[in-house]
């Protein structure tokens, strides 16, 4: 009976153990402080190099702080007043404390280069030019547009000054920079030709004995072998002759006479268009074959070129200003000074070039080549001493003249052009007209008439480009 009172007894403590351990527990639960983390937003500061600014806070401030003191540096004046200075560029935190490590204000603090100084020389030496410049921590932003690429460059050294090697060049060039060059090739050459050659023959009995053969007029030959078989040969430079009879004796007379006036007219007027700063190339004439020997049994053709032809690079400098790198030539075949190989007659070339650097305005011209030239060739082959007897010595000798005169002019003249609406768009074919029957078989008209009765056809006029 006892036994069975001490384990009600202890089943009892145990329960009201168990209840003061589950009182406690709540009680002290209850009572236990939250933990609670609290966040600022930082506050954006911006600062430039060498520039300071003074920060003031509502409260007295115990401690402050900088994340990267090689960037910003600060200095505390009074409890209220922060004196902070940027010292380069970059990204840095300032946070400030109040009495109860209370934090009362974080930072982001931004250093960046000072502008002030580049933006107002841009605007002192390049005036009127859209130039913004940005920076971001080290790095300079240049954007904008400018009028040419002489500016861009401009700009881009005065911002070299100031930021030697971070740049960052997003400046574009505006304006026209299509630049078309029109260029002028006249030409005239006159030349006069006076020639006179003598060569006479004796016929005795049948046999031709040559006395005179001078500059090749007349040949002799002996295909027999035998003295009485003695043959003349003419060249087709004769154009005259006599012959006359005495005895058993024939005289005959051989005559090189001529006077030519010759006259050569060339004009050319090609167009190029391109870029600024790119090359273009135009060819206006042909090429001919030059065989040239590679081994004793095999022989290649090269093709030289002729014609007018015309390489230019033109760099447009502002509004109304280029710079033009022109090399203009002008070449002919010349077969008098021909070259004969390997069975192949190969004429040479009489070339005029030119080549150039010069700087003018749209529309203006420049003549940047001219030639005036004049020859003159005499050229006398006589017998000595018989060529020299009066009146009987033009019977042995031959006499030349030539005189030539060339007159060469090259004019250049560029534009800055834009592209054309194609529906603006004028071809040398569209005015070209038809003609009927009547025109072509009885008049020999090779193009019609229009309505008002004008033919209107014509080769020149503005295709493909309009002026900016």
């Amino acid at each position: 009976m006892v036994a069975k009172r001490s384990r009600q007894l202890w089943n009892i403590a145990v329960v009201v153990c168990v209840l003061s351990l589950c009182v406690i527990s709540t009680g002290w639960a209850q009572s236990r402080p939250r933990v609670a983390i609290e966040t600022q937003t930082p506050q954006k500061l911006s600062l430039m190099v060498g520039k300071s600014t003074i920060i003031y806070t509502p409260v007295a401030i115990t401690r402050v702080s900088l994340a990267s003191p090689s960037v910003a540096d600060a200095i505390v004046i009074s409890p209220r007043q922060l004196y902070l200075t940027g010292k380069e560029p970059g990204l840095t935190n300032l946070t400030l404390w109040e009495d109860g490590d209370r934090v009362v204000t974080t930072f982001d603090v931004e250093v960046s280069l000072d502008l002030s100084q580049l933006k107002e020389k841009l605007h002192d030496i390049l005036p009127g030019e859209d130039i913004r410049v940005v920076a971001t921590r080290d790095t300079l932003t240049l954007y904008g547009e400018v009028s040419s690429p002489m500016k861009l460059s401009q700009a881009v050294e005065l911002a070299r000054a100031f930021v030697p090697d971070k740049i960052m060049n997003l400046l574009q060039v505006g304006g026209v920079q299509q630049v078309m060059l029109e260029v002028r090739v006249a030409e005239m050459s006159r030349s006069l030709t006076r020639r006179l050659g003598f060569n006479f023959n004796v016929l005795t009995n049948g046999a031709a004995f040559g006395v005179s053969q001078l500059s090749g007029l007349t040949t002799s030959s002996n295909p027999s072998g035998l003295t009485s078989n003695l043959t003349t040969t003419l060249s087709a430079a004769i154009n005259a002759l006599f012959r006359f009879r005495t005895g058993g004796i024939t005289f005959a007379g051989f005559i090189d006479a001529l006077k030519e006036n010759g006259l050569v007219k060339i004009l050319a007027e090609p167009t190029l268009m391109t870029l600024s700063g790119q090359k273009a190339r135009f060819l206006a004439g042909g090429e001919f074959p030059i065989p040239i020997a590679q081994r004793a049994d095999t022989i290649t053709i090269e093709f030289k070129t002729f014609g007018v032809g015309l390489v230019f690079t033109p760099t447009v400098l502002g509004e109304d200003k280029i710079s033009l790198r022109v090399a203009p030539e002008v070449s002919e075949l010349d077969f008098s000074n021909a070259v004969s190989f390997a069975g192949f007659r190969i004429p040479a070339l009489t070339t005029r070039r030119a080549s150039t650097v010069i700087e003018l305005a749209s529309g203006q011209s420049f003549a940047i080549a001219g030639l005036l030239q004049e020859s003159v060739r005499e050229a006398v082959s006589k017998y000595p001493v018989l060529g020299d007897i009066p009146i009987l010595g033009n019977l042995f000798r031959s006499s030349s003249f030539q005189k030539s005169e060339t007159e060469l002019i090259i004019i250049v003249t560029p534009h800055l052009v834009k592209p054309l609406d194609l529906a603006k768009q004028t071809l040398p074919t569209d005015q070209f007209i038809e003609p009927n029957d009547l025109e072509f078989y009885l008049f020999g008209q090779m193009e019609g008439l229009d309505r008002a009765g004008v033919r209107t056809g014509k080769l020149d006029g503005k295709f493909g480009y309009i002026a900016p």
